[in-house]
């Protein structure tokens, strides 16, 4: 019985795997047909009932790629839609439709939203704001690694041959003891103060000559989220079981190539979801570089209300943005935890 049923799972897995290629195709057209409204919709909305509709299927990832680019171009098609009725010439609309459009244009709503972000293109606070956002995040999330990266080894290193130079002097052990302390020094100093501290100290004190506020930031940022990575790192290398460590130095390794070669490989694979949930976390952190005057995403957002004396309209525009980033971000977590969990298998 038991292997009648492997049988028929087997013959339904090349089914499952045509669904998931059709849903992602489906997603990806919608995509890049989004800029057409309402072919966009359409392509999207076909995507997401084949999901609905073929449950086998989204145990694979490429289902869930497919539903995630729909939903995407339903997002950018309404907006292309409202732009389209919000500006397109009103010679080329129905009248019934221009008429409506008029009587929007007459409401508060419309009057503050003109005032907030189309008198003067204030907008463009909005989008260069994001762009530097998204420029501090991914210079920060790199120096965080490399820093992050290097505490962890010192650390787990010495918690590893502390026994075996126990009974040794010499300068390796002097050296390793020292670097040790200074990991532990900044982890203390890093994780027990405020991240806005941090900025203000490097921009006003340590680079109170400098005007380069974008490599202020990403020095703040990256050394702060460095000492959280170290963290995550650290707990990915203990997590490896020993007996991995032991096999390699069985097999000839020396300390550093059996860390380089077998378990810093595995380490980054367990711990490769929370990198990206700390890439998320400094998205939202670096909406404190305006204590700095960098114009990143909420600055641009704090100008406009500056401007217009209307804080309601743009504030609410900046949370927007960063739900949106953050729920896009989390779905590339998931995927990636899916990812991992089948290559387990």
């Amino acid at each position: 019985m038991f292997s009648c049923i492997d049988t028929l799972k087997f013959e339904e897995r090349p089914m499952y795997t045509k669904k998931a290629n059709q849903i992602l195709i489906i997603g990806i057209i919608a995509l890049l047909l989004s800029w057409l409204p309402g072919a966009g919709i359409a392509c999207a909305v076909v995507a997401l009932i084949m999901y609905t509709r073929n449950k086998g299927a989204r145990s694979l990832i490429r289902t869930d790629v497919g539903r995630g680019l729909s939903i995407i171009a339903i997002l950018i098609s309404v907006v292309v839609a409202i732009y389209l009725l919000l500006f397109r010439p009103l010679l080329v609309m129905p009248a019934w439709l221009a008429s409506l459009r008029e009587a929007f244009y007459q409401t508060k709503f419309y009057a503050e939203f003109e005032n907030n972000f189309l008198i003067d293109n204030r907008y463009t606070y909005i989008f260069k704001g994001l762009a530097v956002t998204f420029e501090v995040t991914f210079f920060a999330v790199l120096l965080g690694i490399v820093l992050g990266v290097i505490v962890a080894l010192v650390r787990s290193s010495y918690d590893t041959l502390k026994e075996e130079l126990k009974g040794k002097g010499g300068l390796g052990k002097g050296i390793l003891f020292v670097l040790y302390k200074i990991c532990g020094l900044y982890l203390t100093v890093i994780r027990g103060t405020p991240v806005v501290v941090q900025l203000m100290i490097i921009y006003f004190v340590i680079f109170a000559s400098s005007n380069n506020k974008i490599l202020v930031a990403v020095l703040a940022f990256g050394i702060n989220s460095g000492a959280y990575v170290a963290e995550i790192i650290r707990g990915g290398i203990e997590s490896v079981d020993k007996g991995q460590f032991e096999a390699g130095r069985s097999l000839g390794f020396g300390y550093v190539r059996t860390m380089a070669l077998i378990i810093i490989p595995q380490a980054f694979k367990a711990v490769l979801p929370a990198l990206a949930n700390e890439f998320i976390v400094l998205i939202k952190e670096t909406s404190v570089s305006g204590y700095v005057g960098l114009q990143e995403l909420t600055k641009g957002g704090d100008i406009i209300r500056s401007r217009t004396y209307s804080a309601f309209m743009p504030l609410i525009a900046v949370a927007i943005i960063y739900l949106l980033i953050v729920i896009f971000f989390s779905w590339i977590v998931s995927l990636i935890e899916r990812r991992l969990k089948s290559s387990e298998r």
